[in-house]
């Protein structure tokens, strides 16, 4: 069975494109993306398989 990791990051709106591109280079997945404490914040939440 497939195991995963996990990790949220903050995004700036400003950046976004650019965040999300170098932790698709990592090899992390998007799953999700909720605002966060102010509109300016957002979190991002990825997965990726476990190394085995």
């Amino acid at each position: 069975m497939q195991k995963w990791e996990y990790l949220t990051a903050p995004l700036l709106v400003h950046n976004t494109k650019l965040i999300l591109d170098n932790f698709g280079d990592d090899g992390w997945e998007l799953v999700a993306i909720v605002p966060g404490l102010n509109p300016e914040n957002l979190v991002a939440y990825f997965k990726r398989p476990k190394a085995g």
